[in-house]
């Protein structure tokens, strides 16, 4: 017997094989998963917002990292660099997909700073800032469902998800596996704490990738939102 050859055709079978049963896998992860929630609906647009871009920033048609980083954003710096290396870097490739980061009138020279801060040399295009007054800063705010209101300088640990329609999108239910089995209290995840480098790692990066699925498979025709409103009846019967 040629063991060589034999071991030969038995590396080429593994090779060929893997690659086939990673895509098995795969097959179901993307086909039979559950759209991330729209938690709150009628987020406020920033037409009363303005910036330094030509383009005039705004969150319909995107899918937006909403952040507010308030009068003194270089206090913010740890915040800012969590979402510009765990966030935008991971997801700055895809289409219509922005960080926004609302601040007010007045601290325009404060945020170049802070761009510079958090530059390294990298495209920020998709990385922008936008200056209001406080009165409508807060309003966009109220219009996000969050656990909890802005600090005194109008800046916030929490970031917001919103989808291409001017949803907010979440987690209805953000309970464990331990936590389903006790029968804990259900409870929700509206925002993210970018100072939480394992919410931002893990629970945000994973809300995002099922977003950007989901636009995908509405591109291509083949998302059905039956199966989510089906699930969603059966959870408010129970």
């Amino acid at each position: 017997m040629d063991y060589k050859k034999v071991s030969r055709y038995i590396v080429l079978g593994i090779l060929f094989f893997l690659p086939v049963t990673f895509l098995l896998f795969l097959y179901p992860a993307t086909h039979n998963y559950q759209p991330l929630d729209i938690v709150n609906e009628s987020v406020l647009d920033l037409d009363q917002f303005s910036s330094r871009s030509k383009e005039k920033i705004v969150l319909k048609d995107h899918i937006t990292v909403l952040g507010f980083l308030g009068k003194h954003p270089m206090d913010k710096t740890i915040a800012a660099s969590n979402l510009k290396e765990l966030v935008y870097d991971k997801f700055k490739g895809f289409k219509r997909f922005q960080i926004v980061i609302v601040m007010p009138k007045g601290s325009e020279k404060y945020a170049e700073e802070l761009r510079r801060e958090i530059n390294s040399y990298e495209d920020l295009r998709f990385l922008h800032f936008v200056f209001g007054e406080p009165s409508d800063i807060q309003r966009v705010f109220f219009s996000l469902k969050s656990k909890v209101d802005l600090f005194e300088d109008l800046s916030s640990n929490q970031v917001f998800l919103v989808d291409k329609d001017l949803n907010q999108r979440g987690r209805l239910d953000d309970r464990t596996d331990r936590e389903l089995e006790k029968k804990k209290p259900v409870y929700g995840l509206a925002s993210y704490n970018c100072i939480e480098v394992a919410e931002i790692k893990n629970k945000m990066s994973d809300d995002l990738r099922i977003l950007f699925t989901e636009y995908r498979q509405k591109r291509k025709g083949e998302f059905n939102s039956d199966t989510r409103r089906a699930d969603d009846l059966k959870a408010g019967n129970n």
